[in-house]
């Protein structure tokens, strides 16, 4: 089954869970490519997603922040086709205090309902994007689980992260339980 990173904003870099995954994958593993990192465009992100996608080959799409949301959006506003299912790792409350509401206007108060495949939201106690409510509301309004990995930040490169094994382990059992 065909992993796609969904980065958020700015992508991902070189010492993210999310290059390290995709290395390590090598050409089972992709990577959206929007054309609009810095200053996201929804429109943009959809249509990366859709490039992204292998032809007639099953995919997860594995998104980290402010991909969680655009992942969420396309799903709702297209048909999932090959994708399998959905992690959703540090999801931002686009509502937040700290939310880039500057940056990624078409992101701002970007609601979906619940998601048309399996998803899981992995969160921390203690990101400052997300409160752990604010976690929890949104698995809940896509209907899918939430596990929380305490205190850990945003889950990103600043977080020291390095492999995320504990990450990995949680995406394995996911994909496992797609049979894939």
């Amino acid at each position: 089954m065909f992993t796609v990173m969904v980065p958020g904003i700015d992508g991902s870099d070189e010492v993210h869970w999310q290059s390290r995954w995709q290395r390590e994958l090598g050409p089972a593993a992709g990577r959206i490519e929007p054309s609009s990192w810095s200053r996201p465009e929804l429109a943009d992100w959809l249509t990366a997603i859709d490039r992204s996608l292998p032809d007639g080959e099953p995919a997860v799409l594995v998104a980290h922040s402010l991909g969680c949301l655009a992942v969420a959006g396309w799903l709702a506003g297209r048909s999932p086709g090959t994708v399998r299912g959905v992690v959703l790792v540090a999801p931002p409350d686009s509502r937040g205090p700290r939310f880039p509401a500057a940056a990624a206007p078409t992101f701002v108060g970007l609601d979906t309902g619940p998601l048309p495949v399996p998803g899981l939201v992995i969160a921390s106690d203690d990101d400052p994007y997300a409160s752990r409510s604010a976690a929890d509301r949104l698995a809940a309004g896509w209907g899918v689980p939430v596990v929380g990995v305490g205190a850990a930040g945003h889950l990103n490169s600043a977080s020291g992260l390095g492999d995320w094994p504990l990450g990995r382990a949680l995406v394995t059992a996911f994909r496992a339980g797609l049979g894939g």
